[in-house]
């Protein structure tokens, strides 16, 4: 999957787990469409479903589990803690991988067209697909809920759909159908049944009354547990990172001798808004390595019995075709070396015997599943690199002006196609480190694989290596090029010296 886009439409449905599951199962129903993860609030009464599509498909994908949820949900009987105006109440798009924000509000627009007319449900675009100022800030597109707007909605002008008849949908409501780039949703449970802190927390904290400047927050009961909720959205997680959005709203909490119960990820997070000590410092509830997005895709299709690009890779290596070729084939070995070593790191926790080292194992865990996520990423990235190389020396150079802009383009191209393959090698080279220390303190019935994965990694480090000589052997900026050939040829060394480390440890259990 080259152009990748990631949906998250939210459901006015939380207490029938029957009906996510049929939702869920439309979407995959659209070949190139995989649902990564659900989440269901009872008290809410709301459901998010998170899929990835190709860029081609997802509005199909879409429109499809759209159109189903008006059927199955019926919001003139539909409660809960959660503002809505819809059956699907949002409709976000969220670039991934080779597309833009501009090709995503694109496709927000083609969803919100197809809805209208062939659903008949009223549409509003917002976030960066809005067509109308006002319409930015999803609050404010919501606010009343399905039943205001019902009475509004043919009366008052701003009220007005951006795509449809200016008539609610009797059951199914509206729908609001946006682009934006990865948010976060995160929410804070505190230990008091007060609704009244949840709210004045909520309302100290979020950007606009003053708080956080990317942060949306809600003050919520979550009667079932007994606590109070400060729900919220984290718009820029770059920005208003989560560590300062939960210090914030305990330091709130404590000015109200409360304290925090636990906090919760609703649906995925990308690898970068979590650190080693999420878990911990969070005490997010429902943490694990599934709830972080890059892993969740590739388990996802995985789990389908497909790579990241749908086809076999190893039919795509042999097909014929230049890419993929040596630099991503070195990636996938690479993360087969790191996959072995979470392998162990598996085999290792969690076990009487081997307590004294559980943290150091952990650890070592919590580096090598980034590691092999990077290395699967830069597969790709590879074969892209290798287009651009190819797309500069298919350029015209019939005059001096040609010629000189041509030679620009390769030279550039060029470094990139040899940085990608040396950063393999830098990220193989750290994955063999962290095998070396799970074979010294891990599963010693595991030696044999810890030995396997520092064999794959070698080779991905001579193998990156070859693509970084063959890509700077053109470069006419020398100091650039020495400068990445002599760095190749001292991670070899140091896999070398490591694998062979490895390997003596393996023959010396067996002597």
């Amino acid at each position: 999957m080259n152009r990748l886009v990631e949906c998250v439409p939210n459901f006015s449905e939380g207490r029938k787990p029957e009906i996510i599951e049929r939702l869920a199962r439309a979407i995959e129903s659209v070949p190139g469409a995989v649902v990564l993860g659900t989440h269901m609030d009872a008290d809410h009464n709301r459901s998010v479903i998170t899929f990835v599509a190709e860029a081609e498909v997802v509005v199909e994908a879409a429109v499809r589990v759209v159109a189903l949820a008006a059927k199955l949900i019926d919001l003139r009987r539909h409660a809960g803690e959660h503002p809505r105006v819809g059956a699907t109440d949002v409709l976000p798009f969220v670039p991934v991988r080779g597309v833009t924000m501009e090709d995503c509000i694109a496709l927000a627009h083609e969803a919100g067209e197809r809805i209208a007319n062939e659903l008949h449900i009223p549409v509003y675009f917002y976030e960066r697909a809005a067509r109308r100022s006002y319409r930015v800030n999803l609050e404010d597109v919501r606010r009343g809920g399905f039943e205001l707007l019902r009475e509004e909605i043919e009366m008052v002008e701003e009220r007005m759909p951006d795509v449809g008849d200016a008539r609610i949908h009797e059951s199914a409501g509206a729908c609001i159908v946006g682009a934006r780039p990865f948010l976060v949703a995160y929410n804070i449970n505190l230990r008091t049944d007060d609704l009244t802190i949840a709210r004045r927390i909520a309302r100290t904290v979020r950007g606009r009354d003053g708080g956080l400047r990317y942060l949306k927050a809600l003050g919520f009961e979550l009667s079932t547990r007994g606590l109070v909720q400060v729900s919220m959205n984290l718009v820029d997680y770059e920005k208003t990172p989560l560590s300062q959005v939960f210090e914030m709203v305990r330091r709130e909490a404590a000015r109200y001798g409360v304290s925090i119960a636990g906090s919760e990820i609703v649906g995925l997070v990308p690898q970068a808004a979590l650190d080693s000590v999420a878990e911990y410092f969070l005490q997010i509830e429902n943490f694990a390595p599934g709830l972080v997005l890059e892993n969740r895709i590739e388990a996802a299709f995985a789990g389908k019995g497909e790579t990241e690009t749908i086809k076999d890779f190893v039919t795509e290596v042999a097909s014929g075709a230049p890419v993929p070729g040596g630099g991503a084939a070195a990636a996938h070995a690479a993360s087969l070396g790191a996959a072995l070593g979470e392998m162990i790191a598996h085999l290792t926790t969690g076990r009487e015997k081997y307590a004294e080292v559980e943290t150091e194992v952990r650890d070592a865990l919590a580096l090598l599943t980034p590691l092999r996520a990077r290395l699967a990423q830069a597969a790709g990235e590879d074969a892209l690199s290798f287009e651009r190389v190819m797309k500069a020396r298919r350029l015209p150079q019939a005059s001096e002006e040609e010629r000189r802009a041509r030679l620009s383009h390769l030279e550039e191209s060029l470094k990139g196609a040899a940085t990608v393959p040396l950063e393999v090698a830098g990220v193989a080279v750290q994955a063999l480190e962290l095998l070396e220390t799970l074979a010294e303190i891990g599963n010693p019935n595991a030696l044999s694989d810890a030995a396997t994965g520092a064999q794959l990694s070698l080779a991905a480090v001579a193998s990156a290596r070859y693509n970084v000589l063959v890509n700077t052997a053109e470069i006419e900026d020398e100091e650039f090029a020495q400068e990445h050939r002599s760095r190749a040829d001292d991670l070899l060394e140091r896999a070398r010296e490591i694998t062979a480390r490895i390997e003596a440890l393996l023959l010396d259990s067996i002597q």
